[in-house]
Formats: structure tokens, C-alpha cells, sequence
């Protein structure tokens, strides 16, 4: 391998790996370095192992209740083994894959350690343990990602108290699951194990699960967790984490000024992710980090050392596999002298729960602190043909406009397949359309679709098969 290359891309993930086969599409002699895994924390224990057990708890408890639908179906269990078997020949395929397109197109690899020693040059140190300097001469591209948080008092220990990483992995389901952190990651996780059968609570700090999300659209996820014997305990602090010989764990949490204890098997810490922005040598060059550790950048993704680039994670919120793999995109394209830049008006946010939650743009708080004054028109999956003939009603479509032009502001969903369904939302959005363009629209009949069209009509006045109101 040589030892000068124009792009070097520090770190393999979605953003990381996009980023380099782009800019090796574009002609940039690219070297992607990455010191675990090419696909990242997406894909080897994060958004893909975690969707695949989710589709599996969806298929368990669906098989459950198929029996007042007319199918009979005998003895159903699972099998922890077989299924995380299953799980990791996906991620082994996928994360082949990255590989085999990087090579493709005409990118390098290179595994090991990266560290940024001056503005044009990287040291890795090697999986052997070696060390070896390459050099930039066109661009170095920051694509770390980001780690989970540690509560101190509730370190991993890999067995008792685990992480997501190590959740997704769990060849044995736990009888009684605590998840501290009521976020995205908690709850996905949590509701999987729920599902498979372990007694579920979950302790949330603040006062609503999934902060930041469509409150109406958190009620419909947080009835269906208590529905099947969940516990919340919202505004509840965890303090500390006793474990007894008997492999029993004791969570110490604190709310309202009183102490309380829940007893468990395992403990699930899920608390958020940090940035991976320190140790890589960019302070010492001078590269700006802001107070939350994430790399500060331009909309061309560019930091403010001329040919340092930061894309994903490690440079700011929100932290989605899809927002870091178009911002490695952008990157490439800015670093091959393309006209790119980071515009759009929304980022879609997925929440794979039972059921779903899928968000595009502004949230109806977010549109009234903007000055807008709103008109709102929701859909219940409950009145909706086709979501009565899969047996999954719960939930509805939001959509918010602008009073004035009627421009759709954001599309909230709860319900079945919302992260499929959010697609037209987030085009709709980016094209600055209107609640009457979306219902003027014909969707085919029956599908999960016509939500959004009876949605936008609702917002008009005008909706079919509910009252206006």
C-alpha cells in the first residue's frame, strides 16, 4: 500500500465508508481507515442486529395473537442461540459487503487505529501493533462516530450490566429486564426482550419517555409497553446497582425524594451516545470542539483547519446513520470540487418500537416556538381499511401545516410500518409542499398510505372517513 493518498477517511462506518467510495468514484485516491469493523456501530451492533430482533419480537407476539383472526398456530418459542446465529450471518454479510464496495470502487483499506499528527497526516497504529504514517495531500475526513455513555455506578461488566452492544447479543433472555434511559435505544431493546418475555421496567430521569418526540405519538408506544405488564418510572433517578450472589440485581433509584429499589436480572444501560471526537489529536491542531465534544463544522462539512473535514457522530447531532452517510456524500463531493453542501430541510427520526414512530421536520412545539400558527389534521389507523386487515390499529398520522399556506411543517406517525410510510413525509417536506398537495394526491386503496392522504385532507377540513373537525 502506498504511503500518500489525496482523502484519508478516518473511520468506517456510514458515514465514513460512503464517504470514501464516493470520493474514490470521483477519482480521489482514498484510504478508508477503520480500527474495529467497516459498517460501524450501524451494522455490526446497532441499527441492523437490533431491526433484525425487532422483527423477529414483531413476528413472535404477532403469532401470538393470530388465533382471533382465524389461524391457529401451535407451540411457538424462541430460541435465543439459532436466533442470534441468524443475526450475525446478516452482519457478517452486510459488513463483507462494505468491504467488497470500498474495494470496487477503487478505495483502500486499512485497519487500525488512526490519529491525526499534523493537518495532511495520519499515523495508524496497526492491528499487529505496528506503526506507519500516511500522508493527505488533498483532505482528512473525521468520520469517528460516537460511543455509549457510561453512568458511573452502572459500569458493563458484560453479564449483569450491559450496554446496547451487548443487548444485541444476549443468547439467553433475561426474566427480568431494567432499562435505565427511556430513549430510542431503551426502549427498542427493552420492548424486544419484553416481547420474548422478560418483566420490563424502564427508568426515565426526565418526565416523558423519548424526549424530543411527538408526545401524542410517545403515548400510544408508552400504553402498548404498560399494556403488556411494563413498568415506567418517569422523573426516577438511578443511584446505584447492587448485585447479590444469587446473580439477583438490585437498581437503587430515587424519585420525589424516595428511595425504592427494582429487582432484576439484568440491567440495561442506555443513557445516549458521546461523540468520538478526543485522542485523535485534533485539539493540538486546533480544530474546533464544542462544550458537548462534537467537532464543529461548516455546511461543507468542513472544520476550521483548512483540508479537515468531520461528517456523522463526531460532528453533531442529530446522530442517524442516514444524516452521517449524506454527509459523507457531501464531503466527498465539496473535496472533489463539486458544488455540494448540507441542505435540507428535515432529517427523518425512527423509532422501532411496538408500535413504530416516524418524524419529518417540526414537531408541533418546535413549529410554535418558530412563530407559525398551526392547523392540524390527524388520522387514526383505527379507521383505516387496511391497518383493520392486518390487525395493527393503534396509532395514527399527524400532519402539521402552516395556518397561513397550508405548507406541510412536519408528519408525525405512530403505527404500523411509520418508517416506511415516512418516506413521502420527508418528500414532501424537502419540496415544500402543501397539505392539499398531499391530498389531492390519489394513494392506492387499501394500503397503509391513505393515512397521510386522509391525514392532509383532515387538515383542510376535508377528510372522507372521519369527522372534521
Amino acid at each position: 500500500m502506498s504511503d500518500q493518498f489525496e482523502a484519508i477517511v478516518l473511520g468506517g462506518g456510514p458515514g465514513g465508508y460512503v464517504c470514501a467510495i464516493r470520493l474514490a468514484q470521483l477519482g480521489v485516491k482514498t484510504v478508508c481507515i477503520e480500527e474495529e469493523e467497516y459498517g460501524g456501530i450501524c451494522l455490526n451492533w446497532g441499527c441492523i442486529p437490533s431491526k433484525a430482533l425487532i422483527a423477529n419480537a414483531h413476528f413472535y407476539s404477532k403469532a401470538q395473537t393470530m388465533g382471533a383472526l382465524g389461524i391457529e398456530i401451535g407451540s411457538i418459542s424462541v430460541q435465543p442461540e439459532k436466533m442470534q446465529d441468524w443475526k450475525d450471518g446478516i452482519v457478517k454479510k452486510l459488513t463483507g459487503g462494505v468491504r467488497g464496495l470500498l474495494k470496487s470502487n477503487g478505495a483502500e483499506i486499512l485497519e487500525g487505529r488512526g490519529k491525526v499528527v499534523a493537518k495532511n497526516v495520519v499515523e495508524v497504529t496497526e492491528k499487529n501493533g505496528g506503526k506507519r504514517r500516511i500522508t493527505a495531500t488533498k483532505a482528512i475526513v473525521i468520520a469517528t462516530g460516537s460511543a455509549t455513555i457510561q453512568v458511573p455506578g452502572f459500569e458493563f461488566d458484560g453479564t449483569h450490566v450491559i450496554g446496547a452492544r451487548e443487548a444485541v447479543s444476549l443468547r439467553k433472555i433475561p426474566k427480568r429486564l431494567c432499562v435505565i434511559g427511556g430513549g430510542v435505544i431503551g426502549l427498542e431493546l427493552g420492548m424486544v426482550y419484553q416481547a420474548f418475555g422478560a418483566e420490563l421496567t424502564v427508568v426515565e430521569l426526565t418526565p416523558s419517555l423519548l424526549p424530543g418526540i411527538d408526545p401524542d405519538c410517545v403515548k400510544v408506544v408508552e400504553r402498548s409497553l404498560t399494556k403488556h405488564g411494563g413498568k415506567v418510572l418517569k422523573n426516577t433517578r438511578a443511584e446505584k446497582v447492587e448485585k447479590k450472589s444469587d446473580g439477583t440485581v438490585v437498581v437503587h433509584v430515587s424519585t420525589g425524594g424516595k428511595n425504592e429499589t427494582v429487582e432484576c436480572d439484568q440491567v440495561l444501560v442506555a443513557v445516549g451516545m458521546k461523540p468520538r471526537a478526543k485522542g485523535l489529536g485534533l485539539e493540538e491542531l486546533g480544530v474546533q470542539i464544542d462544550p458537548r465534544g462534537f467537532v464543529m463544522t461548516n455546511e461543507l462539512c468542513q472544520t476550521n483547519v483548512e483540508g479537515i473535514y468531520a461528517i456523522g457522530d463526531v460532528s453533531g447531532p442529530p446522530m442517524l446513520a442516514h444524516k452521517a452517510s449524506k454527509e459523507g456524500e457531501v464531503a466527498a463531493e465539496v473535496i472533489a470540487g463539486h458544488r455540494a453542501a448540507k441542505d435540507w430541510n428535515t432529517v427523518p427520526g425512527i423509532v422501532f418500537t411496538h408500535p413504530e414512530i416516524a418524524s419529518a421536520g417540526y414537531t408541533e412545539e418546535q413549529a410554535k416556538e418558530k412563530g407559525f400558527s398551526l392547523k392540524i389534521g390527524k388520522f387514526p389507523f383505527a379507521a383505516l381499511g387496511r391497518a383493520m386487515s392486518i390487525a395493527e390499529t393503534d396509532g395514527f398520522v399527524k400532519v402539521i401545516t402552516d395556518a397561513k399556506t397550508l405548507r406541510i411543517l412536519g408528519v408525525h406517525i405512530v403505527g404500523p410500518s411509520a418508517s416506511d410510510l415516512i418516506s413521502e413525509a420527508c418528500l414532501a417536506v424537502e419540496m415544500v409542499a402543501t397539505a392539499e398537495d398531499m391530498a389531492l394526491t390519489i394513494h392506492p386503496h387499501p394500503t397503509l398510505g391513505e393515512a397521510l392522504m386522509e391525514a392532509s385532507a383532515a387538515a383542510l377540513g376535508q377528510a372522507i372517513h372521519m369527522v372534521n373537525r
